[in-house]
C-alpha cells in the first residue's frame, strides 16, 4: 500500500469531523462550567461538597464506562490498556463516592486511613500498566533494558527532587512514633510515589508511543497528566492542609476524568468501531527538537538529581541517605544507558559497512544504465542493466566510442553540451542532463535521458529509457494544440500557422486568406435538443470543414460554434481573380455547413456566416484575424448565412466608434457637458408645469451641440460587451441625474417649485453602478422634495428583468417620485408596462407628433393612445411639438401637456429662471375646451393616482 493510499484510508469523514467538534465544545463547556462553579463556591457549602465528591465520582464512573465500552469494541493488543484505564477510573470514582458518603451522608470528617484512600491508591497502578501496554514495544533485549532505564531515570530524578522538597518531612513524621503518624505518613508517601511512577510512564510513552490510534493515546496521556498534576497540587504542603471539597482543585480531576471518557470517542472518529485500524505509513519528516528530547532525557534526569542534592547542601541540611542512594542509582542507570548506546553505535557502524557493500550490488543491479567514459570518449564501464535497456550486453559496449551510440542528428548537440559542461566550474555546475537517441541492439532508436557527472577527467552517465515519456509528451502537445471535441487545431495552433504563413518564404504572398466562420442558430440547437446534440453537430461541422479545405490549408475550431480556415496563397498577382477564387471557396464552405445535419434521429439545420480577410502587405497575424472577425460580424449583421469580404471601411467604422467613445470619455472627465432644460407647457393654459433636463456638449469654441452621436455610443455601450464603454455610459447617466437634481433644488430654494424630468433607461435604473437607494440619497443630500422629480423611463429592453424593474419603480413611487413612460407608442412592451408599472405620465413619442396634422391614420392612432391615458387617469406629454397646428390638434385630442419649439427650445439656467418668473407661454388658439378646463388647468402637473393594477373610472 502506498503512503497516499494509507493516508486516504485513515482520513475521517467530514460528518465525523463535525460531530468531533461538537463533542469537544461540549467537553469544554462542561469542564468550564464546573471550574466556574468551583471558583464561586457553588453557592453553598453543602452543594460544594456534593459537587466536589459525587460530581467527581460521576465523572470517574463515566470515564470507566466509556473506556470499558471501547475496549469491548476493539480487537487488538490495546484492549488491555483501555480495560486498565476503565478499572483505574472506577477506583477513582469509588474513592470519591466513599469520600462523599462521609462528608455528605454521614456529615463527618473522612477518617485517615479509609476505604477512599485504598481506592485512590488503586488508581495509579492500573493506569501505569495501561500506559506500558500502549508504549511501543522494543524489538530487542537492549531495547527493553533501555525502556526500564529511561523509566528509572525519569522516576528516580523526580523522586530525588520530591524527597528533597517534601517527602523527607513525611518520612521523619512516621519515624517520630506519634499515634496515627505511621498510616498518615505512609499515605502521604504513597500518593506522590505513585504519581511519580505515573508521570515517568507518561513521559516515556510520549517519547515511545505507538503510531496506532495516536488520537486516543494522546488524549488519554493528557487526561492522566492532568490528573497527576491535580494530585501533585493536592499533596503539596500549601494546599494539603486547607483543601475542602468543591474547590477549584476539583476542576482538574473533573476535567481529567471527562477527557479520559472522551479519548475513545476521539479514536472512533479516526476509524469505524469494531474494525481493525489500517496500517499507517508514516511519511518521513524532520522534527529536530522533539527528536532530540529522548537523547537528552538521561542528562536531564542527572541534572534533576543534582538539583535535589544541591538543594540539601545549599539549605545547610545533611544530605539524606535516600537522596544519595537514589542519585547513585540514577547515575548508574545513566552509565549503563550510555554503554548500551555505545554498543549500538558500534553495531550501526558495522551495519553501515554492510549497506555500503549492498549499495555496490544495487549499482550492479540497477535498472538505470551506469556508464563511465574515459576522457577520449571510450566506454570503460557499463553496468549490466544495459542488456535490459539497450538490448546489448555490457561487455559488448565496453571499449566502444560513446559517439557511435548516439543518433547522428543529435551528436552535434550532445558534443556541444558536453564541452560546455566540462568547461564550466564544477562548484557552479556539478551535473548536467542530456537527452538524445541511443541505438539499441535491434537497430531501433531509443530516447535516452542521461545525468552526467565528472569522473577523473571523464564522465559518469546515469542513463534511463524515456521513450514512453517522449511519446506521452507528444500526445500532450497534440492535446494542447488541438480542440478536444473535434480534434481540429485550436486558436493557439491556428494563430501560429497564420504567423508562419505571413513570414518566411510566403512573406511576399498576399493572396493568403483567413476565413472566420460562425454557425447561425447553433444556440437554438443547444437549447432545444440538448448540449449532447450540439456537440455532435460541432463534430459533424468540423468534419465537413476539414473535408472542404485543401490538403495544405488549415481548418481550426476557435471555440464555441466559431471555426476558422487558413487558405494559403498560390502566389497569384491578380487580386481580383484571387478574391473570386477565395470567395468561391467560402461559398462552398457556407453551402456545405448549411446542409441539414442528422442529429439524434432528427434533421437539424444551421446556417454559416463567413468573413474573409486577405494578407495585405505588412499585416500582422492578429490584424489579419481581426479583419476576418470584423467581416464575419458584418455578415451576421447583414442577415446571416452569407459571405462578406473585409473592406477597410469596416475597420474605419470601428475606429470611428472608438474615437467617439474616447471623445465621450474626455468630455465627461473635463466637464465639457452642460445641462439645459426645456419647459413642459400646459396645452390648456400655457403654464410651465415642468422642465425636462437635456445634456449638451460644449465645443472648444464655446458652441453647444446636441450630443446625439455621443448618446448613441453610450446607449450602444450600455448593452454591449465592453465594460469600459458601459462604465462611461453609466458615468454620463449619473452626471445627468445628479446635475438635474442639484439645479432643481437650487430653483426650489429660489421659489420655483417646478418638477424636473430626467430621462433614464430601465437598464440604467437597475444597473449595479447605480446602487439601490442612490436616487433617494441624492434627493436627501440636495434637499429636493421627492415629488419634484419625474423619471422618464425610456428604451425598454427585453433583457431587463421586469419583476425587478416593477419593484424598483414601486419603491420610488411610494417615496413620491413620479414615473413617466417615455416614447409611448413605440417599443415592444408599452401595454405590459401600463399594466404592471406604477406609471403617472405618458410621454408620446416624437414620431407620433410629427405627422399628426398631415396623416389621418397617425391622427387616429395618437387620439386612441391619448384616450387610453385619459381613461387610466394619467396626464400626457407630447414631445417634439414644434408647430401651432400640432398644438391645436393635440389639445383637441385630449393631450394635456406639450414640449417643443412651439413654446420654447432648451434654455440655460438664466433664461429658464426668466421663463419661470413669467410663468406662461402663449398658446395658439386661445379657446380652452371645457373638458380640459375641468381636469387640466394651467397649474402644475396634477397626478390622479390609482392602483397600477386597476383602471379608475374617469369623472363624468
Amino acid at each position: 500500500m502506498s503512503a497516499p493510499g494509507a493516508a486516504l484510508l485513515t482520513r475521517s469523514p467530514a460528518s465525523g469531523g463535525g460531530r468531533g467538534l461538537a463533542a469537544q465544545l461540549l467537553l469544554a463547556l462542561v469542564s468550564g462550567g464546573y471550574a466556574v462553579g468551583a471558583a464561586l463556591g457553588w453557592g453553598s457549602e453543602e452543594l460544594a461538597k456534593i459537587m466536589g465528591d459525587f460530581g467527581l465520582s460521576t465523572a470517574g464512573l463515566l470515564a470507566a464506562v466509556s473506556c470499558y465500552h471501547y475496549a469491548r469494541t476493539i480487537d487488538r493488543r490495546e484492549r488491555p490498556a483501555w480495560l486498565m484505564f476503565a478499572f483505574s477510573s472506577l477506583m477513582g470514582a469509588l474513592g470519591n463516592a466513599v469520600w462523599g458518603w462521609y462528608e455528605v451522608i454521614l456529615d463527618r470528617p473522612v477518617p485517615e486511613p479509609s476505604l477512599a484512600d485504598f481506592a485512590f491508591l488503586c488508581f495509579a497502578p492500573p493506569a501505569i500498566v495501561g500506559l506500558l501496554v500502549l508504549a511501543k514495544r522494543p524489538v530487542t533485549r537492549a531495547g527493553w533494558v533501555c525502556l526500564g532505564l529511561d523509566s528509572w531515570l525519569i522516576g528516580g530524578s523526580l523522586l530525588t527532587l520530591s524527597w528533597s522538597l517534601a517527602l523527607a518531612n513525611a518520612a521523619r513524621t512516621a519515624q517520630s512514633g506519634a499515634p496515627g503518624s505511621v498510616p498518615r505518613a505512609a499515605l502521604s508517601l504513597a500518593y506522590p510515589l505513585l504519581d511519580i511512577a505515573l508521570v515517568s510512564m507518561v513521559l516515556v510513552l510520549h517519547f515511545r508511543r505507538s503510531a496506532n490510534n495516536r488520537s486516543a493515546v494522546n488524549t488519554a496521556i493528557a487526561a492522566l497528566a492532568l490528573t497527576v498534576l491535580s494530585d501533585a497540587l493536592f499533596t503539596s504542603p500549601l494546599l494539603n492542609t486547607t483543601y475542602r471539597s468543591g474547590e477549584i482543585l476539583d476542576a482538574g480531576w473533573f476535567a481529567g476524568s471527562l477527557l479520559l471518557a472522551y479519548a475513545p470517542w476521539g479514536a472512533r472518529r479516526a476509524e469505524p468501531a469494531g474494525r481493525a485500524a489500517p496500517p499507517r505509513v508514516d511519511r518521513p519528516h524532520s522534527r529536530p527538537i522533539t527528536g532530540s528530547l529522548p537523547a537528552l532525557t538521561p542528562y536531564l534526569a542527572a541534572a534533576v538529581c543534582t538539583l535535589g542534592i544541591l538543594y540539601n547542601v545549599v539549605d545547610g541540611r545533611k544530605v539524606d541517605r535516600v537522596v544519595v542512594f537514589t542519585g547513585c542509582t540514577v547515575v548508574l542507570a545513566l552509565v549503563i544507558r550510555q554503554g548500551i548506546m555505545l554498543l549500538d553505535n558500534i553495531a550501526l557502524t558495522q551495519e553501515l559497512a554492510q549497506k555500503e557493500n549492498h549499495f555496490r550490488s544495487l549499482v550492479q543491479g540497477s535498472s538505470d544504465v551506469i556508464m563511465i567514459a574515459a576522457p577520449t570518449g571510450t566506454l570503460r564501464y557499463v553496468s549490466p542493466a544495459a542488456a535490459g535497456v539497450y538490448g546489448r550486453d555490457a561487455e559488448e559496449l565496453v571499449g566502444t566510442e560513446l559517439a557511435a551510440l548516439i543518433h547522428p542528428d543529435d551528436l552535434g548537440r550532445v558534443v556541444h553540451e558536453v564541452r560546455r559542461f566540462l568547461a564550466a566550474p564544477p562548484a557552479e555546475e556539478p551535473t548536467t542532463r542530456i537527452e538524445c537517441r541511443f541505438q539499441s541492439g535491434s537497430g531501433e532508436w531509443l530516447n535516452v535521458e542521461s545525468t552526467v557527472n565528472r569522473h577523473q577527467g571523464g564522465l559518469i552517465l546515469n542513463s534511463r529509457d524515456v521513450t514512453e515519456r517522449v511519446r506521452l509528451q507528444a500526445q500532450l502537445q497534440h492535446s494542447a494544440e488541438h480542440d478536444p471535441l473535434t480534434d481540429l487545431p485550436n486558436r493557439a495552433l491556428f494563430t501560429r500557422r497564420v504567423r508562419q504563413a505571413l513570414t518566411g518564404r510566403r512573406a511576399g504572398d498576399h493572396s493568403t486568406a483567413v476565413l472566420f466562420i460562425d454557425l447561425d442558430g447553433f444556440k437554438a440547437v443547444n437549447d432545444t435538443i440538448g448540449h449532447q446534440a450540439g456537440d455532435e453537430l460541432l463534430v459533424e461541422a468540423a468534419r465537413r470543414l476539414q473535408d472542404a479545405v485543401r490538403a495544405g490549408d488549415t481548418a481550426a475550431r476557435l471555440g464555441g460554434d466559431e471555426f476558422a480556415a487558413l487558405i494559403l496563397g498560390d502566389g497569384s498577382r491578380d487580386r481580383g481573380a484571387r478574391e473570386y477564387q477565395v470567395h468561391e471557396i467560402a461559398e462552398r464552405l457556407r453551402a456545405t455547413l448549411s446542409q441539414p445535419y442528422r442529429i439524434a434521429g432528427s434533421e437539424v439545420r444551421v446556417a454559416a456566416s463567413i468573413g474573409v480577410a486577405f494578407a495585405d502587405p505588412g499585416i500582422t497575424p492578429s490584424d489579419l484575424m481581426r479583419n476576418a472577425d470584423l467581416a464575419m460580424y458584418r455578415a451576421k449583421a447583414a442577415g446571416k448565412d452569407r459571405v462578406e469580404l473585409y473592406a477597410p471601411q469596416m475597420q474605419a467604422e470601428v475606429v470611428r466608434k472608438t474615437e467617439l467613445a474616447g471623445r465621450l470619455r474626455t468630455a465627461l472627465h473635463e466637464g465639457e457637458f452642460v445641462l439645459l432644460h426645456q419647459p413642459v407647457v400646459s396645452l390648456a393654459s400655457g403654464a410651465v408645469t415642468a422642465v425636462a433636463a437635456q445634456a449638451r456638449w460644449r465645443s472648444a469654441q464655446g458652441i453647444l451641440f446636441t450630443p446625439a452621436e455621443f448618446l448613441r455610443v453610450a446607449e450602444h455601450s450600455e448593452g454591449g460587451p465592453s465594460g469600459q464603454d458601459a462604465s462611461r455610459a453609466a458615468e454620463l447617466g449619473r452626471w445627468l441625474l445628479e446635475e438635474a437634481v442639484e439645479q432643481a433644488a437650487e430653483r426650489h430654494r429660489a421659489g420655483h417649485d417646478v418638477p424636473v424630468a430626467v430621462r433614464m433607461t430601465a437598464r440604467r435604473l437597475l444597473d449595479r453602478s447605480l446602487p439601490h437607494g442612490a436616487v433617494e440619497s441624492l434627493l436627501t443630500r440636495h434637499g429636493l422634495p421627492s415629488g419634484a422629480l419625474v423619471l422618464e423611463l425610456s428604451a425598454s429592453d427585453p433583457r431587463v428583468p421586469f419583476d425587478e424593474l416593477e419593484r424598483r419603480l414601486a419603491a420610488l413611487h411610494r417615496l413620491g417620485v413620479r414615473i413617466a413612460l417615455d416614447g409611448f407608442g413605440s417599443g415592444y412592451a408599452a401595454i405590459s408596462a401600463l399594466r404592471r408599472l406604477p406609471v403617472d405620465l405618458l410621454k408620446l413619442d416624437r414620431g407620433l407628433v410629427e405627422g399628426v396634422v398631415e396623416s389621418a391614420r397617425l391622427h387616429k392612432i395618437t387620439a386612441g393612445l391619448l384616450r387610453i391615458a385619459n381613461d387610466l387617469g394619467m396626464q400626457s406629454v407630447a414631445e417634439g411639438v414644434d408647430l401651432p397646428e400640432q398644438v391645436l390638434a393635440l389639445r383637441a385630442m385630449g393631450c394635456t401637456h406639450g414640449q417643443g419649439a412651439a413654446f420654447s427650445g432648451p434654455l440655460d439656467e438664466y433664461r429658464l429662471r426668466r421663463a419661470l418668473v413669467r410663468g406662461t407661454f402663449p398658446v395658439p388658439g386661445g379657446s380652452v375646451l371645457p373638458a380640459l378646463a375641468a381636469g387640466a388647468s394651467g397649474g402644475p402637473m396634477v397626478i390622479r393616482r390609482g392602483s397600477n393594477n386597476e383602471t379608475p373610472v374617469p369623472p363624468a
